[in-house]
């Protein structure tokens, strides 16, 4: 059994008064209900919201794509706004063929693992950014002028300076961007954004911000509660003033840190002990590889569970399913027909795991709350952001050096009765 069911799976509510007596629509932007707002999945014409006020919570990856939309068809939009966004332009222009054809075999692999050094690490003097975009913006900044001084010998303490520096600048850049496509100034020092690049998902639209010029659409900003204060029967309470609607959009993203049995939604999965994982797992992920657990033999997890981490969801879990398929194809190829990791191979990679990590909780905790510091929790161990600690780029060399060894080291097989 291999659990592929998601990062980010379990669409979340917040605890709001008044929730249950709100007498207009409610839905969840990932339950989103076309009988409601006309339309259909690829034909976004909600044209039965042309008499409707609306109310949408929540300013992240869905938000920006459903605001401007909202905004052509409903009558009122307000966009109720905790935190604002960080949005760049969307600039996507069509493949050039003859450059497409001029490519060498594993092009993608190699662009892939650029644009991770990019986003996700440092560029070194070898690199050239093959996608030159707002994600690799500081590590590009960065390399330029270290090139200009001679990529000169640089100490951790003096890189992260000057990266905090380049942070600065590139977020400066973002703010102006605000200002040249909103044109009430209230409003867009509202939507600036005013922590680090990485606290919050940075997001591309060209028709975000635009939609705020729009006369039907209404910033209400409730930084100031953290959230809207409550629902009443026909409405909501911000900053104490209430307001009209007809339908509330939570867009308020997915569950991060409630327990694990809530997010994955199955009641309960028992290994041999008979002891359930959610209670092996209470304190934190215990895993060998990031991949399997002791006791829960023939289940294999893919998400981001003590490993390696990459700025590309589909290149990390395409590795993971790589290391899982040659490891059941092993485990058959030696005839054996059931396989986990021992206790003491699974406590050595936590300990190891844990001594390696990076921590980054004091960046985090500098953060606005969000799915990347599990809403502005204090510790992390289910947090996206603790990777192994040598980078991407290490921890599959550790993965493959431990298949090419062909021992299975950690792993206890039990072999068929009928191939003995």
């Amino acid at each position: 059994v291999v659990m592929a069911n998601g990062v980010l799976n379990m669409p979340k509510l917040p605890s709001l008064e008044g929730i249950d007596r709100f007498r207009g629509k409610l839905f969840h932007t990932a339950r989103w209900d076309y009988d409601y707002t006309g339309g259909e999945p690829g034909r976004p014409e909600l044209d039965k919201l042309r008499d409707k006020t609306v109310a949408i919570v929540g300013t992240g990856a869905t938000a920006i794509q459903a605001v401007p939309i909202l905004a052509q068809y409903a009558r009122k939009l307000y966009v109720i706004q905790r935190t604002p966004a960080t949005v760049d332009a969307r600039p996507n222009p069509p493949t050039d063929r003859a450059w497409f054809e001029s490519q060498e075999q594993g092009w993608q692999a190699a662009r892939q693992a650029n644009f991770h050094r990019g986003a996700m690490e440092a560029f070194g003097p070898e690199d050239e950014d093959l996608v030159s975009d707002f994600w690799t913006e500081i590590s590009r900044n960065i390399a330029a002028e270290l090139a200009e001084e001679g990529w000169p010998e640089i100490g951790t303490e003096a890189y992260y300076a000057r990266r905090a520096e380049m942070d600065h600048r590139v977020m400066e850049r973002f703010r102006r961007r605000v200002d040249a496509l909103v044109e009430d100034g209230t409003i867009a020092e509202a939507l600036k954004p005013y922590y680090y690049f990485m606290c919050k998902r940075p997001l591309s639209s060209d028709t975000y911000y635009p939609a705020f010029n729009r006369d039907n659409v209404e910033l209400v900003d409730v930084s100031e509660t953290r959230g809207i204060q409550k629902l009443s029967e026909t409405g909501f309470v911000a900053n104490g003033t209430e307001y009209a609607c007809d339908c509330v959009i939570f867009a308020s993203g997915f569950e991060v840190t409630s327990d694990l049995e809530r997010r994955w939604g199955i009641e309960r999965i028992e290994g041999t002990a008979g002891r359930s994982l959610y209670d092996h797992w209470r304190d934190g992920p215990l895993t060998l590889h990031g991949t399997m657990t002791h006791g829960f033999p023939n289940q294999f997890y893919i998400g981001y569970i003590q490993g390696g981490l990459n700025a590309s969801v589909t290149e990390q879990f395409g590795r993971q399913g790589e290391h899982i398929a040659w490891i059941i194809a092993e485990a058959l190829r030696r005839h054996a027909e059931r396989v986990e990791p021992t206790k003491q191979a699974m406590d050595d990679y936590v300990a190891h795991f844990e001594a390696t990590t990076i921590d980054q909780s004091d960046f985090l905790n500098s953060c606005p709350p969000s799915y990347f510091n599990n809403e502005g929790a204090k510790e992390h161990k289910w947090g996206l952001f603790r990777p192994w600690g040598a980078g991407w780029d290490d921890f599959l060399r550790f993965l493959r050096t431990w298949r090419e060894a062909g021992t299975l080291e950690g792993l206890d097989l039990r072999i068929a009765q009928d191939a003995q």
